[in-house]
């Protein structure tokens, strides 16, 4: 093992350890990663930057494609190499399906933390460092105050995926449903907003199935309108959502809210029929477009965004060709796509006979990357002319120009007069579509009023 656990390196970690953390995968991870964090520094460590030399390095590991999983390998080892001396911990969905798989790190951690333990890893730390707990009872829960230097937090209130789609491997690294009680989400929320955060990201594995296996059955649209009446909160977005929560029941609850984002991410993986029922998709392509028009019938500035696997074993030409067409029928506001990648232990992994080759898929991918572009073109230009609501999130270049995001998730950015503007509202008319290397933005002019 790397950490060498001698008398003096014993001493020298009995002081304040210097703790690092990389992150890698979704949002829930990020969540997980920041709360680790606090979890240390309410331990009276000092946090530092992965790219500095620290005494305790967590890797927080993702699975999702076999990318993923090699990434996470990589910085395992990068971790390593920083500081041979220093404590390597593994934790996340790769650690998990490995130890699942009883398949060796190769070495490559000292302490391996599934995802069911991240909320006691100042704990296992410490007795893995020979040190005593210096967490308080009270300071062991598994939450997050701030967000750093972001303006927006993500505020992770579900855990847990029962769906099973034949590619996905997260039900089996992650388990079962965990929602976090109405009443600890909305006490999180209320400090994350005390300490200046506008806007809140909710994030979960299955987000739509919140609450249900809570004794008194909050749903979603309960926990968004108690959210609702913090103060100083200005903004609630919602991560991804599946296709059958949306209900008229549902949009007439939500549309109580003076503060959730007109921006609905749902999950669509493709537009083809045959392809749906093979992913054990829940839905029909007639049932998704359903959904897309209740939405754009209750919010007529609704992003509708999602994500898309083209190259699953089985796909035709002619089922691509109808996933194209579907997709561009839907017209989105913004599209993430991706070639299929097959996890060990799922359905499709297992259909080697259907097996889409790599060059099939990277054309299928070129193809739907640039539908998406021009959908995005197309979304972001109906708002040329418009004065939007822009929260001000970071500088670009001199200082001069800040960019930020519109409450449908929009990138903006616009020449404000000098001063600190990070995290204020300011309203911006769009006189301008720019597309770059790194996306589509709104160009506009800072609009005072009279």
């Amino acid at each position: 093992m790397a950490f060498k656990e001698t008398e003096d390196s014993v001493s020298e970690h009995n002081s304040m350890l210097r703790v690092a953390c990389y992150t890698l995968g979704c949002k829930v991870n990020g969540y997980e990663s920041q709360a680790m964090l606090e979890q240390f520094e309410r331990a009276g460590c000092q946090v530092v930057s992965s790219e500095e030399e620290a005494d305790v390095y967590l890797v927080n590991t993702c699975t999702v494609t076999h990318i993923a999983a090699h990434k996470s390998r990589q910085m395992l080892h990068r971790m390593r190499t920083r500081n041979p001396l220093a404590l390597i911990v593994a934790c996340g969905c790769y650690v998990d399906q490995n130890i699942e798989a009883s398949q060796s790190l190769d070495g490559l951690a000292d302490l391996i933390i599934s995802n069911r333990d991240k909320e006691h890893i100042v704990k296992k730390v410490f007795e893995r460092l020979q040190k005593d707990p210096v967490l308080p009872a009270e300071e062991e829960g598994f939450f997050i105050s701030d967000a750093g230097s972001h303006t927006r937090a993500f505020l992770k209130v579900q855990d847990g995926c029962r769906q099973f789609c034949s590619y996905c491997i997260i039900p089996y690294v992650r388990g079962p449903l965990k929602s976090k009680p109405l009443s600890e989400a909305v006490q999180e929320a209320r400090t994350l907003a005390k300490n200046g955060i506008r806007e809140i990201v909710l994030t979960g594995i299955h987000l739509s199935s919140y609450g249900r296996d809570l004794e008194d059955h909050p749903s979603l649209p309960d926990l968004i309108l108690a959210l609702d009446a913090i103060d100083g909160l200005e903004r609630i977005r919602l991560g991804s959502l599946e296709v059958g929560l949306i209900t008229d029941e549902y949009i007439e609850a939500v549309k109580k809210s003076t503060k959730l984002c007109p921006h609905y991410h749902l999950s669509l993986q493709s537009g083809a029929a045959a392809t749906l029922k093979a992913m054990n998709r829940r839905y029909t392509p007639e049932e998704f477009k359903l959904a897309a028009d209740k939405l754009r019938g209750a919010f007529p500035d609704v992003a509708l965004t999602t994500d898309v696997i083209v190259g699953f074993p089985g796909e035709t030409e002619q089922d691509f060709e109808e996933s194209a067409r579907f997709i561009k029928e839907i017209g989105f506001a913004d599209l993430h796509v991706f070639p299929y990648s097959a996890r060990g232990g799922t359905a499709a992994a297992r259909r080697t006979d259907l097996f889409v080759d790599d060059g099939t898929k990277r054309s299928r991918s070129e193809a739907m990357i640039a539908i998406a572009k021009e959908s995005e073109l197309s979304f972001a230009r109906q708002f040329v002319g418009q004065t939007l609501d822009v929260l001000i999130e970071q500088p670009i270049g001199d200082d001069s120009v800040w960019e930020g995001y519109t409450a449908n998730y929009l990138r903006v950015r616009v020449a404000l007069p000098e001063g600190p503007h990070q995290n204020t509202l300011v309203p911006v008319q769009i006189h301008s579509v720019v597309s770059a290397g790194k996306g589509t933005y709104l160009m506009g002019v800072y609009h005072a009023g009279e």
